[in-house]
């Protein structure tokens, strides 16, 4: 019982991940903070559907839908779609109408529903019709490079196409990483040097905050509530 998750990276510079699931007898889980966001779709009861989930700044607790399947395309930061600013997405989410077994509907074309095999093929098509772009200067950023422009700038460019300032990316980061590594069997206490924090308290509140589990509950291998996908970003 629970929520079965496999996802891989990709070579595209546009993806940071893709995923698929699958639910049975689970009614809720537990979505972890991430500053991604996601192209997402279901199938329930039949019944197929699409959304845009924006970035998520805490973790928060989420319906299940029973014997539904997913799949998802999270794409890497700086990506965006420039008739959705990520900005209004934010903890919340955008549907995607006209979807079914074959296609949906997205800024006025019709679109092939993407699968596990071709999300890279999909993705590729989208930044040819102008529907995904990429910031440059956010990317360099995110590489360590220092653009030779304001970090007001820097600021401004990143918030707007992430829909998050750098402290909150860096922060639910973190919190991810330690996550993680406790899943790996790495104390919690090695967590406050090696990933900065400052104390205990710290690394207990920000788990609390982006994960929605203390560093005990994710070292249980039989968790009452399952969480949404978690990896190392």
């Amino acid at each position: 019982m629970g929520l079965d998750i496999e996802s891989r990276s990709s070579d595209s510079p546009y993806i940071e991940r893709v995923w698929r699931s699958s639910s049975r007898d689970v009614e809720q889980m537990t979505a972890v903070a991430t500053a991604h966001w996601d192209l997402v779709f279901w199938e329930h009861r039949g019944q197929v559907s699409a959304s845009v989930q924006g970035p998520e700044t805490r973790a928060s607790q989420a319906p299940v839908p029973e014997d539904a399947t997913f799949f998802g395309i999270s794409f890497s930061l700086g990506t965006v779609m420039p008739h959705l600013p990520l900005g209004r997405l934010v903890d919340g989410s955008a549907e995607i109408p006209d979807t079914t077994h074959r296609s949906f509907w997205l800024k006025g074309s019709t679109w092939h529903l993407p699968d596990w095999d071709n999300a890279e093929a999909f993705v590729q098509r989208l930044v040819r019709e102008g529907v995904v772009e990429r910031d440059p200067l956010v990317a360099a950023v995110l590489r360590g490079a220092s653009p030779d422009v304001s970090e007001r700038t820097v600021q401004r460019r990143f918030l707007a196409s992430t829909g998050l300032t750098r402290g909150a990316v860096r922060q639910i980061d973190r919190a991810r990483r330690a996550a993680v590594l406790i899943q790996q069997g790495v104390p919690a206490h090695d967590m406050i040097h090696r990933l900065g924090y400052f104390d205990q308290p710290h690394l207990a509140r920000s788990l609390s905050r982006y994960i929605g589990r203390t560093a005990t509950q994710l070292g249980d291998r039989k968790p009452s509530q399952p969480l949404s996908l978690l990896y190392a970003t």
